[in-house]
């Protein structure tokens, strides 16, 4: 039986890839922290909140990752744990780039000094593209040019991870990520403010949904599909950076134009309120991802579409409300 541990246990894809694990015989030590109050309501969900053992750690403290690496001694090391909100990380770019950067810092030393044959996949993102002139759709050397604090810390984290793969020969895999949703999505992101919204307006409980620019362009899928591809990277001879993208873009209009068909609610204009608040200091306007090396090495391919992806939500929040 492998162990893997997975920091970020709580979150949407820490919950998908659990559960993935768990079916494939693993043994799932999940990482979360004392600094919030944790709530483990996505692993109640999937029915799995019994079959994981939860330790203790903070990715700002580096003693405290180096106890839980000595401990469980896991053949698989998945860092899923971040401050993960966007918007937020304008307003708290210190702890953002403490958790996001020198929290996987923390690790791979962890790695590196108690556990060295463990393999190590990296959360990285497609916000560290941001407005890059590189290649559209972007893959795994279009250069990186973060348009967030966030962005930014991943960045940092991803070349972190790169320089430990290549300076001590440790298994080191970085997944590019580009936006997956599913109804564990927290309700702060705007997928899923959309789908929860349309549930209340059908349900009678809102009439409104308020919501930033509604322009912006990203590569959406399921998160389901993408922890697949994450266990598949750590599965391979030699650790290598792939993105996982479905290699469309929509925009938010056009998922407000799903959610609400789903809903049967037509049309959606009336039902939306834009408010400054919720633009980015530094708006980051399309991104597109290129998942061939994804599909040619590791056989990886998405399994939900995009309408398929937005019913889902939306059916799941109507149930959740109902």
């Amino acid at each position: 039986m492998k162990t893997a541990l997975v920091t970020g246990i709580t979150g949407q894809d820490g919950a998908y890839l659990a559960q993935l694990l768990l079916s494939k015989g693993y043994k799932v030590v999940g990482m979360a922290s004392r600094r919030v109050n944790q709530s483990y309501i996505n692993l109640e969900r999937l029915g799995i909140q019994d079959q994981i053992n939860i330790v203790y750690a903070d990715l700002t403290d580096q003693c405290s990752i180096n106890n839980v690496i000595n401990e469980a001694q896991p053949d698989e090391v998945y860092n899923l744990g971040a401050m993960s909100y966007v918007g937020l990380s304008w307003q708290k770019p210190a702890y953002t780039s403490l958790v996001n950067g020198m929290g996987v810092l923390y690790i791979l030393e962890a790695v590196k000094n108690f556990c060295p044959h463990a393999k190590i996949y990296q959360a990285s993102t497609s916000e560290m593209y941001g407005n890059s002139a590189g290649s559209d759709p972007k893959n795994e050397l279009t250069p990186f040019v973060p348009r967030s604090p966030y962005g930014c810390a991943k960045a940092f984290a991803h070349n972190l991870a790169v320089n430990y793969r290549e300076s001590y020969g440790m298994f080191v895999c970085c997944g590019i990520l580009f936006n997956h949703e599913s109804p564990l999505r927290g309700l702060e992101f705007v997928t899923r403010k959309i789908t929860h919204g349309i549930a209340q307006i059908k349900l009678g409980l809102a009439d409104e949904i308020v919501l930033g620019n509604l322009d912006a362009k990203r590569d959406w899928g399921f998160a389901g599909d993408y922890v697949e591809g994450m266990w598949l990277m750590m599965q391979q001879d030699e650790p290598e950076d792939y993105v996982l993208a479905t290699g469309k873009t929509k925009s938010i209009h056009d998922f407000l134009h799903a959610a609400f068909t789903a809903a049967d609610i037509k049309p959606y204009a009336p039902y939306i309120v834009q408010d400054p608040k919720f633009m980015r200091p530094a708006e980051l306007h399309v991104l597109l991802g290129d998942p061939t090396k994804a599909k040619e090495k590791l056989g990886w391919e998405p399994k939900v579409d995009f309408n398929q992806l937005v019913r889902l939500m939306v059916e799941e929040d109507m149930k959740l409300l109902s």
